[in-house]
């Protein structure tokens, strides 16, 4: 089994068609097929299923995918630590981003990590948290932060920093008469919510809180970023629901921020890892991520905090 057979293989499980699969290899479909043959006959096993109308991953062609996905996910970080070796760095930590991770967060952080340790690079990786956990348990990753503590055993959750949940308003709704709104007032309108399968923690967190209310929300749209979420609450297209300082951090000047009237619990996002004793490089980084969220607290305490229009 060489490379270019799991380079062959990843094309045409990815793209269900072998005409595309050699397009995006730059091969003719000849040679592709030979390769997907030859891996085939050394496992023993079939991987694809062909037919004239369709191409299809078989049971054991889905699990192998996975794993053919962690050797090419491996190999880049390999080249990427030798890279970061060649460019001066003694260290790295892999960090896992998701749920939407409020970017305004990260500066303070990152300038830190870099005064006190510049020597360690560090690399994000945008995932789902579901591929967070399983990157986390086949080390892809180092570290990742997500709003949920529904991580499964083996992987230890850590209180980074948390936000008010907030309801991001457009500018002149009649709900703007209430200070904190109502939550049978908030589900008369249609919202944007997170999708579930992108920002899961987040996706749960506000769908336990609406379901306190009897009644049925109107979703009018999922979407995968608080940018957008915030792009169509300011183009009066429906409320949101966000952490308060994902919603300062937008500066859609068309979006008010208001309080539940009820008491809810905030949005909190943890730090992942496994468990076990951490390397010095990561304990180190759990440390700054806990100071970091104390100066906030400590800031927010002293009357810094942003103006959400709830005056």
């Amino acid at each position: 089994m060489e490379l270019r057979h799991l380079r062959y293989f990843l094309a045409v499980a990815e793209e269900l068609h072998f005409a595309r699969a050699a397009e995006r290899l730059h091969i003719e479909q000849s040679p592709l097929s030979r390769a997907i043959r030859e891996l085939e006959e050394e496992l023993g096993i079939v991987l694809l299923v062909r037919t004239t109308r369709s191409t299809r991953l078989t049971r054991a062609g889905k699990l192998f995918l996975e794993h053919v996905r962690r050797i090419f996910a491996a190999l880049q970080q390999a080249r990427d630590s030798v890279k970061a070796a060649a460019n001066g760095f003694h260290g790295q930590l892999r960090v896992a981003l998701s749920d939407g991770i409020t970017p305004s967060r990260l500066p303070a952080l990152l300038a830190l990590c870099r005064q006190e340790e510049p020597e360690v690079e560090l690399r994000f990786f945008e995932v789902p948290l579901s591929q967070q956990i399983k990157g986390l348990h086949d080390d892809l990753y180092d570290v990742g932060f997500a709003q949920s503590q529904e991580v499964g055993e083996g992987v230890i959750t850590i209180p980074a920093w948390s936000d008010a949940l907030m309801v991001a308003v457009p500018v002149r709704h009649p709900l703007l008469v209430h200070k904190r709104i109502p939550l049978e007032e908030l589900l008369r309108y249609p919202l944007v919510l997170c999708d579930s399968q992108v920002c899961e923690g987040h996706a749960k967190h506000v769908e336990r809180i609406l379901r306190r209310a009897d009644m049925e929300p109107l979703i009018a749209e999922r979407v995968t970023t608080c940018g957008l979420m915030m792009a169509l609450v300011s183009a009066g297209f429906a409320l949101g629901l966000a952490g308060e300082t994902q919603i300062v951090a937008s500066r859609e000047m068309g979006v008010v921020a208001r309080p539940l009237a009820s008491r809810v619990p905030p949005l909190t996002t943890y730090l992942l890892r496994l468990a076990g004793e951490p390397s010095d490089e990561l304990a180190r980084f759990i440390a700054r991520v806990q100071g970091t969220e104390l100066s906030e607290s400590a800031s927010s305490t002293l009357g810094h905090g942003p103006d959400t229009g709830g005056s």
